[in-house]
């Protein structure tokens, strides 16, 4: 008898098990330990109004997209040495669940 075939990871389950205790997804939350999500692709790094960012990640000078946010779940410090977040992902099909979750929220 043949194997099922494995499942796409969800972004949102994803989302909610490994990123939702320190960021939200609505614009009506209060920030948490790091910005909202909501619109993250195209935004401007370090730019969130009313959210406290790290030196280097407040003078980032770019714009989120897919490869950045690929590099960053994969190791912020990498990105912007001191950034704060200490969360990595590992799992390339994980992290790109994740911004396939997140473009979804633009």
């Amino acid at each position: 008898m043949p194997l099922p075939e494995a499942k796409s990871p969800d972004g949102a389950a994803l989302f909610k098990q490994q990123c939702a205790t320190c960021h939200s997804t609505n614009l009506s939350d209060a920030p948490r330990q790091g910005p909202t999500l909501v619109r993250i692709v195209g935004r401007q790094a370090g730019k969130v109004e009313g959210f406290h960012y790290s030196p280097g990640l407040a003078q980032g000078g770019f714009s989120w997209d897919e490869s950045r946010l690929d590099a960053w779940l994969t190791d912020p410090q990498a990105v912007i040495p001191g950034a704060i977040m200490t969360y990595r992902q590992t799992r390339a099909e994980t992290r790109a669940a994740i911004i396939t979750y997140l473009k979804g929220l633009n």
